[in-house]
């Protein structure tokens, strides 16, 4: 009796206590990776605006390190290349995602399999696949070989070692590697619609590819914003691929501005202009991650008030 008297007259343990190990195990390791990545962008904005070049030095140059490397012919192909890479590469693996997942809507026999299959990708590194698709996309050893082994001698399948194609080639392996990124949530996003809305459209007649157009496939316009951001970002900052792919050839013509980063940084020793190319890489992040985070405050915000 005495030892629940006492225990009912002991105060309750307060809610943050029960949870601080929770906390830890949270916000510890998220302050460490902020602090780490602020420090880091802080230190590189400020080493871009120093005449550094094998060590940081201090000094000031002012944009000097900026307008070098946007006047560098390095930089200008790389740009050019990177709107082409990055709208092709978005809009092909979109589609690719899309099509894919409406396949495995249809509850076909074997759509496990397929759906593993389709991810696999997901689990290599790109170092690993653009390794792959060089020897595949090799005019020596490659898909051109063995189909002149297989006696049509005309083919031709270089873009590999072809300037104006080789970019190509990128956005290939690329589009392997990611589209089933875009296909789990184009999945996810079709299991999710009201099948009460398609019985509806079915018994006014609708047919299937009327429904998908005019039911499914706007309310599939989060997710489908959510992709393109979160491929926008593997665009504009692929570095491992491209790579092992190409390295930026033939001679320059498949750099992109991860691959000038790494050329000024530790190839040139020309610390100063690298770190000016990873701030404009930065800012390009910023160009599309500030909208994106915009668009997600307002919509979160029109949903609370709905």
């Amino acid at each position: 009796m005495t030892d629940v008297v006492a225990t009912a007259a002991r105060p309750a343990t307060p809610d943050w206590v029960r949870r601080l190990p929770e906390y830890l195990m949270i916000w510890v390791p998220l302050l460490l990776s902020a602090a780490h990545l602020v420090t880091f962008s802080l230190w590189t904005i400020w080493i871009s605006f120093t005449p550094s070049t094998l060590v940081p030095v201090t000094g000031w140059v002012g944009l000097r390190n900026y307008s070098a490397v946007l006047v560098s012919r390095n930089w200008q192909i790389a740009f050019d290349n990177l709107l082409l890479f990055g709208s092709a590469f978005v809009l092909l693996s979109l589609m690719t995602g899309l099509l894919l997942a409406i396949l495995l809507d249809q509850r076909i026999r074997g759509e496990n399999v397929l759906r593993s299959i389709f991810l696999y990708p997901l689990a290599v590194s790109f170092v690993v696949t653009g390794t792959v698709w060089s020897w595949l996309l090799n005019p020596g050893i490659g898909i051109q070989k063995l189909v002149h082994d297989l006696g049509w001698t005309s083919f031709r399948f270089d873009w590999l070692v072809d300037r104006d194609m080789a970019i190509w080639t990128i956005v290939i392996a690329a589009i392997w590697q990611s589209s089933g990124f875009a296909m789990a949530l184009f999945l996810a996003g079709l299991r999710s619609v009201d099948a009460d809305i398609i019985k509806a459209a079915q018994i006014d007649g609708a047919g299937p590819i009327r429904i998908y157009r005019r039911v499914v496939l706007p309310t599939l316009w989060p997710i489908t914003i959510t992709v393109v951001v979160v491929q926008l970002q593997f665009a504009i900052s692929a570095f491992d691929l491209v790579r092992a792919l190409t390295n930026g050839g033939p001679g320059i013509a498949t750099q992109l501005p991860a691959l000038v980063v790494y050329d000024l940084m530790f190839q040139r020793s020309q610390l100063g202009r690298g770190a000016a190319a990873a701030v404009l890489m930065l800012l390009i992040l910023l160009a599309v991650l500030l909208p994106y985070a915009a668009w997600r405050y307002v919509r979160q915000r029109r949903t609370t008030h709905a």
